[in-house]
């Protein structure tokens, strides 16, 4: 797996590479969505990973699909992944493209769950909060959870913030058992 990341994260820098500005970037970004739903597709996928059918075949199958909803330089891009055997990591190119942009526009995305939904003014002002705190701009995507009984785990990269009563009640179990 940590291969495949690496793979993908060359293919995604080369295609951040080709963006010279926000519209280029937003293309590939929905282009790269559109091809990941397509080899994500149970038949396509099939496709993709037997054998039996050459990489040659597989990348002219691919085509056919995708025929007048890409443009050269996907369609370039498909060839080349192709002739690798790498058509079926396009979810994680999108992925690792995604990465990519939002350290370059200083953006990140913030999951939030929590044990009941969130008004909008608490939205707002965890967004505001994680965005001082990170220094970047922060979109955040809220969920219910409510087993967590109270409180909130925001997710936002690498960061994550337990403020759930149930983290709380598990961090003074394990405090008692020492």
């Amino acid at each position: 797996m940590a291969e495949e990341t690496q793979v993908a994260q060359s293919y995604a820098k080369a295609i951040n590479a080709l963006c010279a500005d926000e519209s280029q970037a937003k293309a590939w970004s929905e282009t790269l969505e559109f091809l990941a739903a397509v080899v994500s597709d149970p038949a396509m996928s099939r496709v993709l990973t037997d054998s039996s059918i050459g990489r040659v075949r597989q990348t002219e199958l691919l085509l056919q699909v995708v025929a007048g909803k890409v443009d050269t330089q996907a369609t370039n891009l498909l060839r080349l992944m192709g002739e690798n055997g790498r058509l079926a990591l396009l979810p994680l190119v999108k992925a690792e493209f995604e990465t990519l942009r939002a350290a370059e526009e200083a953006r990140v995305d913030a999951i939030v769950v929590s044990a009941q939904a969130l008004t909008e003014a608490q939205a707002k002002e965890i967004e505001a909060a994680l965005s001082k705190r990170l220094n970047k701009t922060v979109s955040i995507k809220a969920k219910v959870d409510e087993s967590l009984i109270g409180g909130a785990i925001i997710h936002a990269g690498d960061l994550v913030i337990d403020g759930s009563i149930r983290g709380g009640l598990a961090k003074l179990a394990s405090a008692l058992s020492r």
